[in-house]
């Protein structure tokens, strides 16, 4: 009888010491980090898709809400990069796309349902700019209007042609001069001016390229329009 407390006590000491050289086994110098590694099954070093940021629809860094399209503009680099014109994660207009040119691309969609309608480059240096007033003047209600600059957009410019622009939704329109960048995003019947809109000035004094300014690159959610009644 007088053995059997010793004995008891041995057998407790060795379980403790057991379960410690466990917990050192599997934890030992660890933080609470590395032991939270340990349950989750993680490596202590991310991986190489862990580390690269997530990409949604035109390159965006967050989802649109339901119900809305997401888009991407990118103006032309001087006269050598043409432009692109992204939506839904689709290129609508591009110089891989061979449908881009100098002056004004334009891409037209059905509002309501998001859908290509039409997408067509316009010369505003040497070009006729009754061919641009041809295209915009018959508009529907609702047609959502995708502007990308290139090279030059404003020396075609006229009176008409800016206030269709202007009624499209443009702050910037009136003002486009000789060279500069610009991207838009319009609607026709918009009760308010776009929010959607850069411009940036050709000036020599803080142009990036010699004679044009920097490109410009504009992205963002536009709200699909509610079907048109009757």
């Amino acid at each position: 009888m007088r053995l059997t407390v010793p004995l008891r006590a041995v057998a407790v000491l060795l379980l403790v010491g057991l379960t410690w050289l466990l917990v050192n086994t599997l934890f030992g110098g660890a933080s609470g980090s590395s032991v939270r590694h340990f349950f989750s099954g993680a490596s202590e070093k991310p991986t190489v898709a862990e580390t690269r940021p997530r990409r949604y629809k035109c390159g965006l860094s967050a989802p649109c809400p339901p119900k809305h399209l997401a888009f991407r503009l990118v103006s032309g680099a001087a006269n050598v990069i043409g432009p692109k014109i992204c939506l839904e994660d689709k290129m609508l207009m591009s110089s891989v796309k061979n449908n881009v040119g100098r002056g004004l691309n334009i891409a037209l969609v059905n509002g309501v349902t998001g859908e290509l309608l039409d997408t067509k480059p316009f010369d505003m240096w040497a070009g006729d700019i009754s061919d641009l007033l041809k295209f915009i003047r018959p508009l529907h209600e609702g047609t959502l209007v995708f502007v990308a600059s290139f090279d030059d957009a404003a020396t075609k410019m006229n009176d008409e042609s800016r206030r269709l622009f202007d009624d499209l939704g443009s702050t910037a329109v009136r003002e486009l001069a000789f060279r500069d960048s610009w991207v838009f995003v319009g609607a026709k019947g918009i009760e308010n001016k776009s929010p959607f809109e850069q411009r940036m000035k050709n000036s020599k004094n803080s142009n990036k390229y010699e004679g044009w300014p920097e490109s410009l690159e504009m992205d963002g959610c536009i709200p699909l329009r509610p079907p048109l009644e009757g």
